[in-house]
């Protein structure tokens, strides 16, 4: 059977696997929508706090990523992983204690204000439509080149996909649902892993293939290899880094706290019924995680030896079949510049005839090598369970926010349960046509987009969070002002060097020569000091506000949560 045929066979067979799990998890109650009833295992919660966190920009772009960055992408490894450890110790147990059901809904309590309540929603709702805009991608590049649909009819299929069971199930359905779409997914990632490390290095295992001698005869090592072809296109050595030790820290400590404070990961946290579950749960979510974050390194370093043979110095005439495909998806674009009807693929963007999209890397890579149609097919349906599951996520934060955190708590306090579902169901529905126009009309290519997220995450949440925790006398004026402060900083600078906005800017005006995926430091910081600053000068908290904040750090881990 054709490529074609097999991911039709594949995708359909998953998305119907996706639709049955929801019909049979259904809501019932704002229970259920928010936290699936309280009542999930570890393990089920564990597998699926990994499909949430490993989005399209893990599965896609990551190794992507890496593949053209080399030593430089590891940051990515190193801050997404790091932050599970922070979130698991830091953060989880004592969330789960305080039993409320969103981060905005923490908030307004811990700060005892409507304002501080406003605000962390208008937070949650920034940083959740900026990470799906990067899912949306995920899902219309898979799509377009899989399905051979253009971009915008892939995305408006995976907005369908997503409304059905997100809205339907609500958490309940998208817990059960991301359970199935973990399986999916590493299994879809590992096997063209262990495909091509066989062949090229004779090691099924891809982490130790990576760095083993290639199959060939000739001696060589893997990693040797691609050191020399990179640096003979005129490319820095892949083993060698660019970005100055300052960046590389910033990028990973905002992507290890802004992994603390996304808003649909930890919502998870809420989920399972009793505290020590929550840290259960995060310990197996980053083992689980562990599987694929291993494995990214050794995929890129096989996508970009095996696409670099294949097509530097070729004729494009007699270019295999799945280049043209991926041609027409606009990923991969070939312009003859000295009509000698060979492909030149070099670092000089003067004479480079190719450019080749990071996102299309992981998806491209069971073709360049070759492998079995149903291989390919697998990939595709992998790529879109990455995509979907952290949508759904995305999604259902967005519509507690505005159903559960605005309409129950500010406006209408005495709206009913059912009429608070149904409007958590009307601002899911909104949100996913939202959605859509950001995957219809991206920012920039997936992991970029979704590391903005983890930067606004840091620059937003997460003191909000850690002085909610452990500093008793952290205040509700100290937090929105901090709050506010440091996702106002972080937009503008984003916006600034990232959109080219506010009269633009180049990495040489970076502040402190941070880019700006790293700038969730700055901010996070300045939010910090802007929080107990103001707290200095404003009236602590009321006394029975402080009492809680004591009684949720004591570990009594093994009963029921408290809830108050």
């Amino acid at each position: 059977m054709s490529v074609q045929i097999w991911t039709y066979l594949l995708v359909g067979i998953t998305f119907a696997l996706y639709i049955g799990i929801a019909i049979w998890s259904r809501a019932g109650s704002t229970r259920d929508f928010y936290v699936a009833g309280g009542g999930v295992s570890p393990l089920a919660n564990g597998m699926a706090t990994a499909a949430d966190w490993m989005s399209a920009a893990s599965f896609i772009s990551m190794a992507g990523i890496i593949a053209f960055a080399g030593y430089d992408g590891s940051v990515y490894l190193m801050g997404w992983t790091g932050g599970y450890v922070l979130l698991a110790l830091l953060l989880a147990p004592y969330l789960r204690k305080f039993g409320k059901f969103t981060v905005p809904d923490f908030i307004g309590d811990r700060y005892y204000s409507k304002t501080a309540r406003i605000v962390a929603v208008i937070c949650a709702l920034i940083v959740s439509f900026t990470y799906v805009a990067g899912q949306m991608r995920g899902v219309g590049v898979v799509f377009s080149r899989f399905l051979e649909v253009d971009i915008n009819t892939g995305v408006i299929i995976g907005m369908v996909i997503v409304l059905f069971y997100a809205v339907l199930g609500g958490m309940k359905g998208i817990t059960y649902t991301q359970v199935a779409q973990y399986c999916v997914l590493i299994f879809a990632f590992m096997v063209p892993a262990i495909f091509i490390s066989i062949q090229m290095t004779g090691n099924p295992i891809p982490q130790l293939g990576m760095g083993s001698k290639l199959a060939d005869g000739s001696g060589t090592y893997l990693m040797d290899k691609l050191d020399g072809l990179s640096t003979e296109l005129g490319f820095n050595a892949y083993t060698n880094g660019s970005k100055s030790m300052a960046d590389v820290f910033a990028i990973t400590l905002a992507l290890m706290v802004g992994t603390a404070g996304l808003p649909h990961v930890i919502v998870r946290f809420f989920t399972v019924k009793r505290v020590k579950d929550a840290r259960k749960s995060a310990g197996l979510a980053l083992l689980l995680i562990a599987i694929l974050y291993t494995t990214a390194p050794a995929v890129s370093v096989f996508a970009r030896t095996n696409m670099i043979n294949t097509v530097n110095n070729m004729e494009y005439s007699s270019m295999p079949e799945w280049f043209t495909k991926w041609e027409t998806t606009g990923l991969f674009q070939f312009d003859d510049k000295n009509k000698d009807g060979k492909i030149q693929y070099v670092a000089d963007k003067s004479t480079n005839e190719l450019y080749v999209d990071p996102d299309s890397m992981v998806l491209a890579n069971p073709e360049i090598a070759n492998l079995p149609a149903w291989v390919i097919a697998l990939v595709a349906a992998g790529g879109l369970a990455a995509a979907l599951s952290t949508a759904a996520g995305l999604l259902l934060v967005i519509s507690s926010s505005v159903s559960h955190d605005l309409i129950k708590k500010v406006f209408k306090p005495n709206i009913s349960d059912k009429g608070e579902l149904w409007a958590a169901r009307l601002a899911a529905t909104v949100a996913v046509v939202i959605a859509g126009y950001f995957g219809i009309n991206p920012p920039g290519f997936v992991a970029a987009v979704v590391a903005l997220a983890f930067g606004l995450a840091a620059a937003s949440f997460f003191p909000a969070i850690v002085l909610g925790i452990f500093y008793k006398k952290m205040n509700k004026e100290g937090a929105i002002a901090g709050m506010v402060t440091g996702t106002l900083l972080m937009l503008f600078y984003m916006t600034k060097f990232k959109f080219d906005w506010f009269g633009g800017g180049t990495p040489e005006d970076w502040w402190f020569g941070i880019s700006p995926e790293g700038f969730g430091s700055i901010a996070m910081v300045v939010n910090f000091i802007v929080s107990i600053v103001v707290m200095k000068f404003t009236p602590p908290p009321p006394e029975n506000v402080q009492e809680i904040v004591e009684d949720i750090r004591i570990p009594s881990g093994s009963g029921e949560a408290s809830g108050h």
